[in-house]
């Protein structure tokens, strides 16, 4: 393996995205800067008879429409489909050729590598529960598990079951873009896409790769996940009002909205980048990662994992907390998310912290869970290229515990040039990456 190179320059150079707020990177951003909300009644099936009755879906989204061979890939999850054009957005902006036999982009397909933060598919619902159901036992009460296999076998498509692994979307972007370098695929809940981009920056920083198709995708909008959540009592209940459930550092605030969707960037050496002569985005420059080893389903109190992991991203980066422009923040809408993560960002900006405009996107998009910190490191990258922040959207009833600036229901102009993405998930796990305005 070749010896670590920290001193290697790692640009973005290309995104795209699939979201609840448009199928490209700049309806995304058009939407966030209208504060238009992606959140509306759960259509996928029926969940009138579940506490939590919508989520931040995907709407009208066709494979098709986003690359030529869609035949190759129509056994895909909703999280492989939707990854497939983020993927081919990204790709195309940063000059890479698709569904191309002999690519001509200048990138050698054995130094093209992938990295993930992918959700697992879910089961094929119907055929699911259909065979549950004829293998009931209701005499004694209990599954007939014989049944069940000669129901499930009877019904269930081997490549659609196939599709529940969580390396699967990376297995369909290969094929896509023929890429053979350094592939993985993670799976730390919510901060599983920034932690795929920032290993990915250490992968080409290491001299493994020329440059890495890195991201996320997810969706958990079927009835086990949205009764996972439920029972965790982690989303917003608020049935009478959707639009406005997700509600970051509010007073009101009462659970996250489900969400789903693909994010992609393009990571890239600088040396890479400059040969092909494609166009610069942002500058990756820090990255820190660390667990809270704390419970379960709560960030450690003091915020510790939190603090540890921004405080690993700006030594990484070689910048104080000074530097920072603006911080997209995970800012859920829970009440233990948001008041944690407030803590931690006052525990590292210290005198700057109520200076320093934090706001969340979640508000707006909902929680991607495995792709969200790619999306919103997209917004980042965005806010930088436009110096525009964007806003927390439905921050009407601040929350008087919670007092730094959270950018409140609009985007605000202002020099953006270097700008944290933080990511706290489930588990303990905490990823952070800076990035900055590049300068040659």
């Amino acid at each position: 393996m070749a010896r670590m190179d920290t001193t290697k320059r790692v640009v973005i150079t290309g995104m795209g995205v699939v979201c609840p707020l448009g199928h490209d990177v700049e309806t995304l951003w058009r939407a966030i800067l209208a504060g238009k909300s992606g959140v509306g009644r759960t259509t996928i099936f029926d969940a009138s008879m579940f506490p939590t009755t919508f989520v931040a879906e995907v709407k009208d989204y066709r494979l098709a429409e986003h690359v030529k061979s869609a035949n190759l890939h129509r056994d895909s999850n909703r999280g492989s489909a939707f990854v497939l054009g983020a993927a081919a957005e990204a790709c195309r902006a940063a000059g890479i050729d698709v569904e191309s036999a002999k690519p001509t982009d200048g990138i050698d397909r054995e130094r093209l590598g992938i990295y993930l933060g992918a959700g697992e598919g879910s089961v094929d619902n119907d055929v699911f529960f259909a065979a549950i159901a004829e293998a009931w036992d209701k005499e004694k009460s209990e599954m007939d598990w014989g049944r069940w296999a000669e129901a499930a076998f009877g019904r269930m498509t081997p490549m659609r079951e196939l599709e529940q692994e969580p390396n699967m979307p990376a297995a369909h972007i290969a094929l896509l873009t023929g890429a053979r370098g350094p592939t993985r695929s993670c799976l730390t809940a919510c901060a599983a896409s920034t932690q795929a981009v920032g290993e990915a920056t250490m992968i080409i920083r290491r001299g493994d790769a020329d440059a890495m198709i890195a991201g996320g995708a997810h969706s958990m909008i079927h009835p086990l996940g949205l009764t996972g959540f439920n029972r965790l009592t982690a989303l917003s209940t608020r049935n009478d009002s959707p639009q406005t459930a997700s509600r970051p550092f509010t007073a009101s605030r009462e659970g996250f909205v489900l969400g789903e969707g693909a994010a992609i960037v393009i990571l890239e050496s600088l040396c890479s980048a400059e040969k092909r002569g494609v166009e610069i985005l942002a500058e990756v420059i820090g990255y820190g990662s660390s667990a809270d080893a704390f419970r379960v389903t709560d960030m450690h109190e003091e915020g510790r994992g939190a603090i540890q992991a921004i405080n690993a991203a700006l030594a990484d980066a070689g910048i104080g907390y000074q530097d920072v422009d603006y911080i997209n923040a995970h800012g859920t809408s829970t009440m233990e998310n948001d008041s944690i993560e407030t803590k931690a960002i006052k525990a590292v900006f210290k005198e700057r912290a109520k200076k320093t405009p934090v706001s969340s996107v979640k508000s707006m998009l909902g929680h991607l869970i495995g792709a969200a910190g790619a999306a919103e490191l997209i917004t980042c990258v965005l806010a930088i290229r436009d110096n525009i922040v964007p806003p927390t959207m439905n921050l009407h009833d601040p929350d008087p515990g919670l007092d730094l600036d959270y950018v409140p229901n609009e985007p605000r102009k202002m020099p953006v040039n270097i700008a944290m993405n933080e990511s706290f998930g489930f588990g303990g796990q905490n990823n952070v990456v800076i990035i900055k305005r590049y300068n040659r």
